[in-house]
């Protein structure tokens, strides 16, 4: 692939967060390169597939010059396309690193560069306690809807415990997702421009009920899918590849359950990986992929507060490392503790990965929100320890 220029503008326009949103939602992959007048170097980001995967900044690389840039208030940005063969030091998802760099330069923990009387007051600063993070995705692919409906503000999309498989894409406004639970509900994301509502795997089945309630945040209007047209493009995927996504979006209700748990504090977690050995360690070079024959596992993600279990897999269920998409957990952001009896069988990722390839760009879209949403959804419920436990901390 010829390198080419193909994006220049201004962080006045595009802050930094933008920016990562922008090329991960158009798989880009080049170099973006950063130049302000208050430091005396660029700020350069390799980008693989959508995906950072190296930084430099000054003598700092890696996840630490990629932070940093979220402080770069003015200045100049162009991203060159091109094939990318630096060396991997970033292993977190995109999303995970947008909304910690937000966080953190809300925080005060990242260095502001720019005027002095600059103020961060966007959309986009979600990391705010008083606010969810906010999951956009990209272009929207017009020829797969059918239908545009309208909502208000306030108004319910979806009633968790509901039957109905047909999925939206959010043309234009927010929505948020609410688990129920016995102390009431229970916010847990939102979801924008480009990003879905409904599960892909229910057009695997014959019936679903939803696992979340969806309610407008401000007015949004949203694009029906040809459900048919999905159904049938699913249809004629390989066995493997449709139990991947089971798995996945089973992997998905999963964390948002956990995550609403957590904020209600209910449950022991540390009991679900008791007597359970690590098969997977956190951060661990572990690039294949396995299905589960027997026994179960937990995926469970290390902080500072112990282990936070995120999601309980079973026979049938895929662990290990998905390389075309990125869902923030093992091998990577997440251990995996295994039963005894665990038995597991190698999948072929390459024939996988080929037949991803081949997909329309209306599923490549939702099964990339799909692994979006689990990363997200997983840094939130770690977010949600955090908070319960600062306040625990604090009362003592």
């Amino acid at each position: 692939m010829n390198s080419s220029l193909v994006l220049t503008g201004s962080l006045n326009f595009l802050n930094f967060g933008e920016l990562l949103q922008l090329l991960g939602s158009n798989s880009s992959s080049g170099m973006l390169r950063i130049i302000s007048k208050y430091a005396p170097m660029p700020g350069v980001v390799y980008i693989e597939k959508g995906n950072p995967i190296n930084a430099s900044n000054g003598s700092s690389t890696g996840l630490e010059a990629i932070y940093a840039l979220f402080g770069w208030t003015e200045g100049q940005f162009e991203f060159i396309r091109d094939e990318v063969s630096c060396e991997k030091l970033i292993n977190r998802s995109r999303m995970e690193i947008i909304l910690d760099g937000l966080r953190m330069l809300d925080e005060g923990k990242i260095e502001k560069l720019g005027p002095v009387s600059f103020n961060l007051e966007t959309a986009e600063s979600n990391a705010k306690s008083d606010k969810l993070p906010l999951i956009k995705g990209p272009l929207v692919d017009y020829t797969c809807i059918v239908d545009e409906e309208g909502f208000y503000d306030g108004d319910e999309i979806v009633h968790e415990g509901n039957h109905g498989n047909w999925i939206w894409v959010i043309l234009e406004g927010v929505a948020e997702i609410i688990k129920e639970t016995p102390d009431g509900p229970v916010k847990i994301v939102r979801i924008g421009d480009g990003g879905f509502l409904g599960s892909v795997a229910s057009l695997l089945t014959n019936d679903n009920v939803r696992s979340a309630t969806v309610v407008a945040a401000g007015n949004i209007q949203l694009g029906m899918l040809d459900s048919q047209f999905l159904s049938s493009e699913l249809a004629n995927l390989s066995k493997d590849l449709k139990e991947l996504i089971k798995s996945l979006d089973e992997r998905l209700r999963q964390v948002t359950h956990t995550a609403a748990e957590i904020r209600c504090q209910n449950g022991n977690r540390l009991d679900f990986i008791k007597d359970k050995r690590p098969v997977i360690k956190e951060g661990q070079k572990e690039e294949r992929l396995f299905r589960i024959r027997e026994g179960d596992a937990i995926v469970a993600r290390h902080s500072d507060y112990g282990f936070i279990p995120l999601a309980h897999l079973h026979e049938g269920d895929f662990l290990g490392h998905v390389s075309f998409l990125d869902m923030g957990h093992e091998p990577y952001s997440a251990s995996i503790f295994a039963s005894s009896d665990l038995k597991l069988t190698v999948v072929d990722t390459e024939k996988l990965k080929a037949e991803h390839n081949t997909l329309s760009s209306t599923l490549k879209n939702i099964l990339e929100h799909l692994a979006t949403s689990i990363s997200v959804t997983s840094m939130i419920a770690c977010d949600f320890q955090k908070e319960i436990a600062s306040a625990a901390s604090g009362e003592s």
